[in-house]
C-alpha cells in the first residue's frame, strides 16, 4: 500500500506541472486580464513548444 502511494507522489504534476497546463487553457472570461501578463504567458508558451521541438529532433538525431 505504501508503495503504490511513493508511486502516485512521483508523478503528481505538483506546481509546474499545473502552470503547464494553465498555461494552455483559454483565459477565464470573468477575469481581469493584464497586459503584461498575457506577454509572459504568451512568451512561455513559444519557448514551451520551442524546447519540446528540440528534445524531439535531438531524440531523432540520437536514433538515427
Amino acid at each position: 500500500m505504501a508503495e503504490k502511494n511513493k508511486v502516485k507522489e512521483f508523478f503528481k504534476l505538483g506546481e509546474v506541472g499545473n502552470y503547464f497546463i494553465r498555461v494552455f487553457q483559454k483565459p477565464d472570461p470573468n477575469k481581469k486580464t493584464n497586459f503584461n501578463l498575457r506577454m509572459m504567458h504568451g512568451i512561455n508558451k513559444i519557448s514551451i513548444i520551442m524546447f519540446l521541438f528540440a528534445i524531439i529532433v535531438w531524440t531523432i538525431k540520437r536514433l538515427m
